[in-house]
């Protein structure tokens, strides 16, 4: 099969991201995915197969600071850390990654050694989606609430271009936090505290 690729026409306003591009395709998921390594991939839970633009260096520079903090305190703490290259097979049939993300331990030993080493069958505790210049908000706000639907406790939707960062949790209306040093949640994830100084900067060095 040959590699699927975003149209060079699939454009919108630069100024607010480019939207993601949902195909509903005859090939199954697994050897899409399998095919094209070098592809984000994600499937909606329309069954439509999800393609996202390669993380740029300095999305991939943030997010390695996002996650490096997140395991840094789970091995100290309790639980599990993910970074954005595990899918999770969700409730609602999607199959999402997060750029960064954590599972409690007695949630993650409950499943098999099976769906651990595939695409987990669980949908985490928390969390994070970072923006990046071809992201659109409106995209990472609705998979936010899918989170949410699906059984996460706990959201961070993290946009470096505007300083800002929305914090989802069931049942209550999202909350939007600008030009804040760190942000924490001691109900979800106690004594952990992420360091927003480098990850909202203009260039990371």
């Amino acid at each position: 099969m040959r590699p699927y690729a975003l149209p060079e026409n699939h454009k919108s306003d630069e100024s607010v991201g480019l939207g993601f591009l949902c195909v509903r395709l005859e090939e199954p998921f697994d050897r899409i995915v399998a095919n094209n390594p070098e592809l984000r991939i994600e499937q909606n839970a329309a069954g439509e197969t999800v393609f996202m633009s390669p993380t740029g260096g300095e999305s991939g520079r943030r997010n390695a600071k996002l996650c490096f903090q997140l395991e840094l305190w789970a091995s100290s703490y309790d639980g599990f850390s993910f970074d954005s290259s595990t899918l999770f097979r969700l409730a609602n049939g999607a199959k999402r990654s997060p750029d960064a993300s954590w599972i409690a331990s007695e949630r993650w030993k409950q499943l098999s050694k099976d769906d651990r080493e595939g695409y987990p069958p669980i949908c985490p505790d928390f969390v994070v989606e970072l923006r990046s210049k071809t992201d659109r908000i409106l995209d990472l706000q609705r998979k936010m609430e899918e989170y949410l639907d699906n059984g996460a406790r706990l959201g961070w939707l993290i946009d470096p271009l505007n300083r800002t960062v929305y914090v989802y949790k069931p049942g209550v209306p999202s909350v939007v936090l600008r030009d804040v040093q760190n942000v924490s949640d001691d109900e979800v994830l106690p004594g952990f505290v992420l360091n927003l100084t480098d990850i909202c900067s203009n260039s990371i060095l």
